[in-house]
């Protein structure tokens, strides 16, 4: 008898100390989330009565050494002896803009999702504050979807938009009938929603679930008919991403970062594109940008070919040659013990 209370006793205790640690776990996962350095930052700070807007951008290289980029409307730039530890950031920024140069010293923090320090050089010090930048969710695009009713191939766009909430909403374009997308849900890789058909007199519905997997969409629909296989592919999939660019100039090469986003809207720099257009491999946009009271207008048309973007743009002040490379992340394999 006394041995059965001793293991029942071991065995609640066991349960307990597991419990707590799994809840210590999640806690540093959670915090870790909150408080994570990698990606990019939306920062401002203010130039005596303006106000900058620029993109702070972390990553590891192929020796896992911490990297970063100052991306603004003047170009991008390298970091130097980018730090971070205990939640502590600090890196050296060196800014040239033709044969000019100058140095500067960042030491802040970031606690929360929020990121903030003071930017010092030899011309004074200016506060720097920014958060995350939201990642778009994975199944936001325009996806190409294909599936067979009978004999019959039926082709149709999923149109699937998010809010500054990240909630989403979805739209179904064909040329046959009327559709409408509701129930979207979206987690984890997993894509699922309803959708009602009117053709004529006639209503339809069906429930389709399925899996995103890069530029890759593979599932079911569901009705009362059965079960179809359908698959789809990311409209604009080989622009889509980051892409580091090169500009011409009368005072050499400057560069630049060109973020295409899967529903098409991008920054060049810092500063937005509402709509990117893509067709057959070519590639064009319009840019207003506003500095203080002054606004400037370019434009770009390029093409892709051989993963490599090339191309002109144009504003009052001439046109320029741009070439770009598309940015592939590599992922490091950590060493066990690191």
């Amino acid at each position: 008898m006394k041995h059965q209370v001793f293991r029942k006793a071991v065995l609640c205790f066991s349960i307990v100390a597991l419990l707590m640690l799994s809840a210590q776990v999640e806690g540093r996962s959670s915090r870790s989330r909150r408080g994570g350095f990698y990606g990019d930052w939306q920062v401002k700070m203010k130039f005596g009565e303006r106000e900058v807007n620029s993109i702070l951008s972390f990553s590891r290289d192929s020796e896992g050494n911490r990297t970063g980029q100052w991306i603004s409307f003047w170009g991008m730039n390298e970091l130097k002896d980018v730090k971070f530890e205990e939640n502590q950031l600090s890196f050296v920024q060196v800014f040239r803009f033709g044969e000019n140069e100058s140095t500067s010293t960042f030491k802040g923090t970031i606690e929360e999702g929020k990121l903030s320090g003071t930017l010092s050089s030899d011309r004074g010090e200016t506060k720097l504050e920014g958060a995350r930048k939201p990642r778009t969710p994975r199944a936001v695009g325009n996806w190409k979807m294909e599936f067979k009713i009978g004999d019959r191939q039926i082709t149709g766009t999923l149109v699937i938009k998010a809010d500054k909430e990240r909630n989403l909403t979805g739209q179904w374009k064909s040329q046959r009938g009327e559709h409408e997308i509701t129930d979207l849900k979206y987690e984890r890789g997993n894509l699922s929603f309803k959708r009602t058909s009117k053709f004529g007199d006639r209503q339809f519905e069906s429930t389709f679930e399925g899996n995103v997997r890069g530029d890759t969409l593979s599932g079911e629909f569901k009705s009362e008919r059965g079960e179809i296989k359908a698959e789809g592919k990311l409209i604009g999939a080989p622009l889509i991403g980051n892409w580091n660019l090169e500009i011409a100039s009368e005072r050499g090469p400057r560069k630049q970062r060109l973020t295409v986003n899967s529903d098409m809207s991008g920054l060049y720099g810092s500063i937005p594109i509402k709509k990117i257009n893509f067709e057959d491999g070519k590639v064009s946009f319009k840019l207003v940008i506003e500095f203080g009271d002054r606004k400037f207008e370019s434009s770009f048309e390029g093409k892709i070919q051989d993963s490599k973007l090339t191309g002109e743009s144009t504003s009052s002040r001439g046109t320029r040659k741009v070439t770009g490379k598309k940015v592939v992340r590599t992922f490091r394999r950590r060493r066990t013990g690191q």
